[in-house]
């Protein structure tokens, strides 16, 4: 019997939330951080979306954000021309990393020993966090990650460029995966799959509107992609075919990614808020219960978000109180 996807909404943003990422599973669970145009990047606990703490600092809209394997450490990218680094247990600033325009993106090597920035002035950018300053190098490229008509792969020991993907039209994102060495990459309306290693194509899927961000399942069962038409879709990675779509927010979505284990993926829109989303929907995982029909008095089994140790007449009143937000907006204070 077909059950209702029943998604968790994380509001605090004020402004369009534009990229996420989990880290890794940790001792205490996995971890979800989100950039926001309110210049507030936000941690949050993954499974659950609950508010952790606002990284604060940076003076513009924050347009990258990325925890390291085991959420240790924070990064973010902003339009003040800074990347930030911080202490994502303490919330503490560790370093800021200057620019010479608008950085759009961060990223951590596998080791946490490197970060890789990009941005509006056409450089990759990767500093070694042990000597931040000594430790950089510049890479010269046209048109990078945003807008960009190219993929590029680059050798890290000399520098140089290995080989070059070109597209007829501009990339909106790129994942990715290094279980099994696999880049995904959208345009226009298209996802692709190409060895990470290679860049040979692996195969593409083509979708019913323009794809902002495209996520692969950790067990590659499934991929998830998001964009203009305010829609969700779930496709089989191995046939095609397409599982499930349905209206996930109320704008454009801007990014989507899978957790960890696989048994969620989040998405962020423009409509400024985050939504968690069950990967196979009626399991019991996070704040999401599976009631069954004969617990349910005879009514159609579907899945209920449980809150622990709170009532049902609690659980009505907070519903009551705001039909669509199950967290309250987050106070402005570090993580």
């Amino acid at each position: 019997m077909a059950m209702r996807q029943t998604p968790l909404t994380c509001s605090g943003h004020t402004r369009p939330v534009v990229d996420l990422a989990f880290s890794g599973i940790t001792p205490y669970g996995y971890f979800l951080i989100s950039a926001c145009k309110d210049g507030k990047p936000m941690l949050r606990q993954g499974d659950t979306g609950d508010w952790i703490g606002t990284f604060l600092g940076h003076k513009g809209a924050v347009w990258g954000a990325t925890l390291n394997k085991d959420a240790t450490k924070a990064a973010t990218a902003a339009a003040d021309f800074t990347a930030k680094v911080w202490d994502a247990v303490s919330g503490d600033e560790l370093m800021t990393l200057a620019h010479k325009h608008i950085v759009k993106t961060v990223d951590f090597t596998q080791d946490s020993n490197y970060l890789l920035t990009g941005g509006q002035d056409k450089l990759l950018r990767i500093y070694d966090l042990n000597k931040p300053e000594a430790g950089k190098h510049n890479l010269n490229i046209i048109n990078i990650i945003f807008l960009s008509l190219f993929c590029r792969l680059w050798d890290h020991a000399t520098m140089t460029e290995v080989k070059s993907l070109n597209f007829n039209m501009s990339v909106s994102s790129m994942e990715y995966i290094p279980e099994g060495e696999i880049l995904v990459i959208t345009y226009g309306r298209s996802i692709a799959f190409h060895s990470a290693v290679s860049l040979d194509p692996i195969k593409s899927f083509e979708a019913p509107a323009t794809i902002n961000s495209a996520s692969l399942h950790p067990e590659k069962e499934f991929l998830v992609a998001g964009g203009e038409d305010f829609k969700l879709y779930k496709y089989d990675y191995n046939s095609g075919e397409e599982l499930e779509s349905y209206k996930g927010h109320f704008g454009p979505i801007h990014c989507v990614r899978f957790s960890p284990d696989g048994e969620l993926y989040a998405s962020g829109s423009e409509d400024g808020t985050l939504r968690l989303w069950q990967t196979v929907v009626g399991k019991t995982y996070g704040l999401w219960k599976c009631v069954l029909p004969e617990e349910d008095s005879g009514e159609l089994a579907k899945p209920k978000i449980g809150f622990p140790e709170t009532t049902e007449e609690e659980l009505e009143e907070i519903a009551s109180e705001n039909s669509d937000c199950i967290y309250p907006s987050a106070p402005d204070v570090k993580a």
